[in-house]
């Protein structure tokens, strides 16, 4: 999976200000229906929601990788957000986080749900690129650095 065909300036934002898993995850439902306004936020937020109920999906050192399968897509779609504090979220090192990195994937493709899971969990395992995405001041430098 080509981490840069599944993200996009529309779907990011830096330094959100959020003090809850509850509103980012609400944040991240709002950037999704954004660009496909067939989507109902709603929908986008309950599945983001009930994944995270199964099990944190803080991945450790401040990243957070929140998924959910969504009726209405046909493509692996991501959502980037960094808030401007970190945030609890009861991740597997218990280190609050401030990179979210939500991927919402077709119902019916479970196999690309798990390659983008890998790949961005390898693209977010390089130490360079989480610096180049936590001191990014725009945007811009987010998928600058992902790319």
């Amino acid at each position: 999976m080509i981490i840069s065909d599944i993200i996009s300036l529309d779907r990011t934002q830096c330094s959100v200000e959020c003090h809850s898993k509850k509103k980012i995850f609400e944040i991240i439902s709002e950037l999704a229906i954004k660009q496909n306004p067939s989507l109902n936020q709603v929908d986008v937020l309950n599945s983001l929601l009930c994944r995270e109920r199964m099990g944190s999906t803080g991945i450790g050192n401040g990243i957070a990788i929140p998924h959910g399968r969504i009726d209405g897509i046909s493509n692996v779609t991501a959502i980037i957000v960094t808030s401007d504090h970190a945030i609890d979220f009861d991740a597997i090192d218990n280190q609050p986080v401030d990179i979210f990195f939500a991927l919402l994937v077709p119902k019916e493709q479970a196999e690309s749900h798990l390659r983008a899971l890998a790949g961005i969990a390898k693209k977010l395992s390089n130490k360079d690129i989480v610096k180049a995405i936590r001191n990014a001041e725009n945007k811009n430098e987010i998928v600058a650095a992902l790319a």
